[in-house]
């Protein structure tokens, strides 16, 4: 690994605490992590961006994916799941996914998780974009991530985990062999702790969830600034295909100027039977792919955009005035909230929708026990790039993974632990350097990096676009930089200049990795590259920061992705009995 020495200009830590393991982010990644290494007997801190409950998991409206349903099984759920990924998925992450999800998801009940049942008292199932079966379960009609963040908060309290909330984590402290030993942070506003802080850990669990607010409208909430990507880069880790941004097809068009989080309208809704049309009605998703509405999201996203264009038109219309006011009051209570609140509803009129940023299916590198290039860093959720959803990920899998991959970052920690005695050893983390190693933004720059990615690294893009992005971006960032060297002025530190500056890191990462992948596959749709190009871009983009805080961009050679760690032949782990992996066999057609 490379270790860089950089870290955000921040005042000395005023207090500190030990653990044997830091989960940072508490969604259904982090909070599940917390759980379960609590469970094992690790004294265990969680630390989150705003209230426990505050993240990205309680935005979640369509559900959780699993074969829970009678006939399905999870070679079916592996075939959906690989046809959306576009080539580009790790199959044996996907195949455990799909095999560790149904118990996954049993245990997430157990926890205290209430799932819509049938009339015989079943889990309720429906359908979503890509699956080619009912295997969407969710709570409350379409407030699935509510429910799943009230049960997993709740379980934490109950336990009485330790938990710092309303900190904002500024960077990776590192022992002198370059290993994880904690985190600093910033808590917002008067508490127990106070301004920068740090946990001393030998374990850290990055579940910060996304980076949504790199682009001017997204789904995501206000607090996914891509602290978690920014953070792993300056500590030298990896990160993989971050290119890969998933537009949601179907967010409430608020109009062309419309900044920040904008309501979605779930995936769900077109599971239960609900149309995409155009101004004069036409349904022109109908030929276009097998699933029509429910083709997976990067070709519905396409197909909305080809019509806009066609037509000159700013949005398209959703139309399930069929469904009636009764289901939509109690399915979607919800959407039709918020359609109501913004002056529609979709009782009687269809709902103006267009793509918005939604998920990053890229993120810091792990292995298959969620371990990053860093030692003792590890990753799960939205800011962890796993293998599982390739080139665009399949609807509702990202709340399955958070579960899957935290339970086995748990089970690997508490392995650590029992192995290395990791109670006595809290590893003492090297200084920092006096000077601020990275320079900080001013907070009005975040708007600028958000209208310029939207502009040239949404879902239209083209060598023009991103070369104007990277230009503009470049621009910032040494902007930043001469102030810092010729006059030793950077922007006050705080959590808005903090935020700007993780905004520009991520956004640099990804036009850079964009611009190198020359070719149209799932979320990545390159205008002037229209085509898929299995021969020459079946292959993963992977981006490191240098210590002089240029971009080191590399591509793998294959779409095998790369171990994290140096490992005994024919192991899973280091140390590990070899695991026997079964033949691959043929997949289903891509689309």
């Amino acid at each position: 690994m490379t270790v860089t020495g950089i870290r955000l200009h921040a005042p000395a830590p005023g207090w500190s605490l030990e653990a044997d393991v830091v989960v940072v982010g508490s969604g259904v990644a982090g909070l599940t992590a917390a759980l379960r290494c609590d469970a094992a007997g690790l004294r265990t801190v969680v630390v989150t961006k705003a209230r426990l409950d505050d993240g990205s998991t309680r935005w979640a409206q369509g559900g959780i994916a699993a074969a829970l349903g009678e006939g399905d099984t999870p070679e079916q759920h592996l075939d959906d799941t690989l046809v959306a990924g576009a080539g580009l998925c790790d199959e044996e992450a996907v195949r455990i996914l799909v095999t560790e999800g149904p118990d996954a998801v049993r245990r997430l009940i157990d926890t205290g998780a209430h799932f819509d049942t049938d009339e015989a008292g079943g889990i309720q199932l429906t359908r979503e974009g890509g699956h080619h079966r009912r295997r969407i379960a969710h709570a409350g009609g379409d407030a699935t991530g509510a429910e799943i963040s009230r049960a997993l908060v709740d379980a934490v309290r109950a336990r009485g985990l330790r938990t710092v909330e309303n900190a904002l984590v500024l960077d990776l402290l590192t022992d002198a062999d370059g290993r994880a030993a904690g985190v600093s942070l910033h808590v917002m506003g008067e508490g127990q702790h106070d301004g920068v802080g740090a946990v001393h850990a030998p374990a850290v669990v990055l579940a910060t969830g996304g980076m949504g607010q790199v682009f001017s409208a997204t789904t995501n909430p206000s607090v996914s600034t891509g602290d978690g990507v920014a953070l792993a880069l300056r500590a030298g880790a990896e990160v993989s295909d971050l290119e890969f941004v998933q537009f949601h097809p179907t967010v409430l068009f608020l109009g062309a100027d419309a900044e920040g989080q904008q309501p979605l309208v779930s995936e769900a809704v077109r599971g239960e039977g609900a149309h995409l049309v155009d101004a004069d009605g036409v349904r022109f998703m109908a030929g276009q792919h097998e699933l029509a509405e429910l083709a997976p999201r990067d070709i519905v996203a396409k197909g909305i955009m080809r019509r806009m264009q066609e037509q000159g038109a700013e949005h398209m219309y959703l139309d399930a005035r069929h469904f009636g006011a009764e289901m939509w009051e109690h399915r979607f209570p919800t959407i039709l909230a918020a359609c109501r609140a913004h002056g529609i509803d979709p009782v009687t009129d269809p709902v103006p929708v267009a793509p918005a940023a939604h998920y990053a299916s890229g993120g810091v590198r792990t292995d298959h026990h969620g371990r990053t290039t860093v030692p003792g860093l590890y990753a799960c959720g939205e800011v962890a790039c796993t293998g599982v959803h390739g080139a665009n990920r399949l609807a509702s899998n990202s709340l399955l993974e958070g579960l899957v991959y935290a339970e086995r970052i748990a089970a690997d920690i508490a392995a650590r632990h029992a192995d290395d005695g990791l109670h006595a050893r809290v590893p003492a983390p090297v200084a920092p350097a006096q000077k601020p190693a990275h320079p900080l933004l001013a907070p009005e720059a975040r708007l600028a990096i958000q209208r310029t990615m939207t502009e040239g690294a949404g879902v239209l893009r083209s060598a023009a676009s991103l070369e104007k992005a990277a230009e503009r971006l470049d621009r910032l960032h040494a902007e930043a930089r001469d102030a810092l060297a010729e006059h030793g002025k950077t922007a006050e530190p705080g959590v808005d200049a903090w935020e700007a500056t993780n905004l520009l890191c991520v956004a640099r990462v990804l036009v850079a990795a964009a611009r190198l992948r020359e070719e149209t596959r799932g979320c990545h749709w390159r205008e002037d590259h229209a085509d898929r190009d299995d021969a020459g871009w079946r292959r993963h983009v992977v981006v490191r920061l240098n210590p002089d805080r240029t971009l080191a961009v590399r591509t793998t050679d294959t779409a095998d992705f790369p171990p994290t760690v140096l490992r005994a032949p024919g192991t899973d782990r280091a140390g590990e009995t070899p695991v026997r992996r079964p033949e691959p066999r043929p997949r289903p057609q891509e689309q």
